[in-house]
């Protein structure tokens, strides 16, 4: 064998001690969680569900993670799933019993509802959706009323976060709904116009509703750091381009199925698994999120707003644009007070006049 020289014996015991030390910190990593308390997550047998599963236990988020969904087959298989991953250290809990599975829950994220469906709006799941959004609230105000952070992504989102806000008691602070996905849909359609990376194009928004009336702004975004705004109309990203961008970018969710066949999964669970993430006091949501809000005209109602998640709850800034920007906000919050009026015509929210005899915190 030949000698290694002095320099060769330094450089091997460098990479051992280099080798040593990865491994000494990927162990610290493994055996720490954001927190030990209880997340549950609602429809966890569905595709989403099962997605925010492995998500939730990729970054590290808790320990405590209950799986519920009232199709029991389906749950165990997620469960079987999720153990042949081989977590460090997560424990996965699974029950079809909504009492066992919320009763000491310190977060939920529910998609517990039906998925939309080729030729369907979000708007199409309203009636059905709307009653198990009241059934989850009352079970939340009935098994852990003291939990501190709900995250709600069932269509149409921001009606059904609203219903489950008011059924719960909770404060708005404290129920959030999954609206990222539009602002970061924009972000994705903007990117593929440049052909820049997508992280090279910032403060992409749409605000309002989760649905076909969002409202698109241009005066918030930046493309390589120059002002979106100022791009628009010139042979950079023309008027028409902008306006199919803004198409593409409110036809997102129905892309994706049509590309498919069925509803997105992977990104509203990655997202809202952040969201969550957020409200246990870990990395900061940077994206708009669906609010209970009252500003300028626009009240009793739930959309899409520039919010901050920490772990003390959601805290919402008053949006502003340019007029066109405003009327098209406006225009979008006309469009969830119908969607609000009608599920209080079915019986499954009060007038408004009464929320506060149900919820004191509206």
């Amino acid at each position: 064998m030949k000698k290694k020289t002095g320099l060769q014996l330094h450089r091997i015991i460098n990479i051992c001690i280099f080798a040593y030390k990865e491994r000494d910190i990927k162990n610290t990593y493994i055996m720490e969680f954001l927190t030990n308390d209880k997340l549950t997550i609602v429809g966890a047998a569905g595709m989403i569900g099962s997605n925010m599963a492995q998500t939730a236990a990729m970054l590290r988020l808790t320990p405590n993670i209950c799986l519920y969904d009232v199709y029991g087959p389906g749950l165990e298989g997620v469960v079987e799933e999720m153990r042949h991953c081989g977590f460090e250290g997560v424990n996965f809990t699974f029950t079809t019993d909504v009492k066992e599975a919320l009763t000491g829950a310190q977060y939920i994220i529910s998609s517990g509802g039906a998925p939309r469906k080729q030729g369907m709006t979000r708007e199409d799941l309203l009636k059905g959706n709307s009653g198990v959004a009241e059934q989850l609230g009352k079970d939340i105000k009935s098994y852990c009323p003291d939990v501190k952070h709900v995250v709600i992504i069932f269509n149409p989102a921001d009606i059904t976060g609203l219903i489950v806000l008011l059924w719960s008691g909770l404060k708005p602070s404290q129920v959030s709904t999954l609206a990222a996905l539009d602002s970061i849909r924009l972000q994705s359609e903007l990117a593929k116009h440049f052909g820049i990376a997508q992280s090279d194009v910032t403060g992409c928004r749409t605000y309002g509703g989760h649905g076909e009336a969002m409202a698109v702004f241009a005066s918030t975004a930046k493309v390589q750091g120059k002002n979106l705004a100022d791009l628009i109309g010139t042979k950079e990203l023309s008027n028409e381009q902008w306006d199919e961008i803004k198409q593409k970018t409110v036809k997102g969710g129905a892309n994706i199925i049509a590309l498919r066949g069925r509803s997105s999964f992977q990104s509203p669970a990655y997202v809202s698994v952040r969201m969550i993430e957020a409200a246990m006091g870990g990395a900061e949501f940077t994206w708009p999120a669906g609010r209970y809000v009252s500003f300028s005209g626009i009240d009793h109602i739930m959309m899409a707003m520039e919010v901050t998640i920490t772990k003390n709850g959601s805290a919402y800034e008053e949006v502003t644009g340019t007029p066109e920007e405003m009327a098209a906000l406006k225009k979008s919050y006309e469009h969830l007070c119908v969607m609000r009026d009608e599920v209080i015509s079915l019986g499954v929210m009060p007038p408004i006049a009464d929320w506060k005899k149900i919820n004191p915190n509206l």
